[in-house]
């Protein structure tokens, strides 16, 4: 999802970029890695082994690509001095707070996935501490791939009702508008407004699961009652979720940018595009 909308919004800037796929480019592999990067200004790393679930009983294989890649890519970037940004997760941090993660908020993850992403945020900060920069995104949703709001409206047909969680707080984000930003930040790195570190690219504001359904649903023209309120522990998943996945914005105003908007104005703006209206139509128009 990221990964597309990121070169929909380089070409909207008239920025040329190259994207590369899975297929294209292993990077675990140091040669392939120190090839492709060569002659970049500005790497986005949007590769990820993003099986949350599926990380708990394959660790190293996550770590690979979430960790040892990422060494091997700021590595690379380091070589060839190139700026890079790497979209990193809510999921480094432990999820136990009551008011939104600073960027300097102490790490302490709770999952596979959470553990194998902060060895990747570890290596960008040791080998690019100039350089190097770390997107911690969260709840992500967009156009190009399977994600929570395609899949509330998809079963709108299907369903009555649906069950949703309450008690997992966090902030939808729009993988549109983090990709805008992600490019924003990129050409603040290269003029030199914009410190490296860590950053939170995640929608301002707060809601559940169950508040980002019932609003999907408001929003198409749904009746947001078909969305009832549940908890976690009515959907035992194999990896531990964060309580509270709500991060703060501060550091945006170091590079002269502002935080990402609202997550109802986000949603309200994607909703609008074609490929969310297309869930809603009966099967023979679709």
């Amino acid at each position: 999802m990221l990964g597309r909308d990121v070169l929909a919004a380089l070409a909207d800037a008239g920025i040329e970029a190259v994207g590369l796929r899975r297929a294209d480019l292993d990077i675990t592999d140091p040669a392939a890695v120190r090839s492709a990067v060569e002659g970049a200004a500005v790497v986005v790393n949007c590769a990820a082994w993003t099986d949350v679930d599926g990380a708990e009983s394959a660790e190293t294989a996550a770590t690979a690509v979430n960790g040892t890649g990422v060494r091997v890519l700021a590595a690379a970037c380091a070589e060839a001095g190139a700026r890079l940004l790497h979209v990193s997760t809510d999921y480094v941090l432990p999820g136990d707070a009551t008011e939104p993660y600073a960027e300097s908020a102490a790490t302490g993850p709770v999952n596979a996935y959470g553990r194998s992403k902060l060895v990747g945020e570890q290596a960008v900060a040791e080998l690019l501490p100039y350089d190097g920069y770390v997107v911690r995104t969260a709840w992500l949703y967009g156009e190009h791939g399977p994600n929570f709001v395609a899949t509330m409206l998809g079963l709108a047909a299907r369903r009555d009702h649906l069950d949703v969680v309450d008690d997992q707080h966090g902030q939808p984000t729009w993988t549109r508008a983090l990709a805008a930003r992600l490019v924003e930040l990129g050409l603040a790195a290269l003029a030199g407004r914009a410190p490296a570190g860590v950053y939170h690219g995640t929608a301002s504001g707060r809601t559940t699961w169950f508040g980002l359904a019932r609003e999907a649903y408001r929003l198409s023209g749904l009746d947001p009652e078909r969305i009832r309120p549940t908890t976690s522990e009515a959907f035992v998943r194999p990896a531990a979720r964060p309580a509270f996945s709500v991060l703060g914005h501060d550091r945006w105003a170091r590079a002269g940018l502002e935080p990402l908007p609202g997550w109802q104005a986000q949603l309200a703006d994607a909703l609008g595009r074609p490929a969310f209206a297309d869930l809603l139509k009966p099967p023979s128009e679709s």
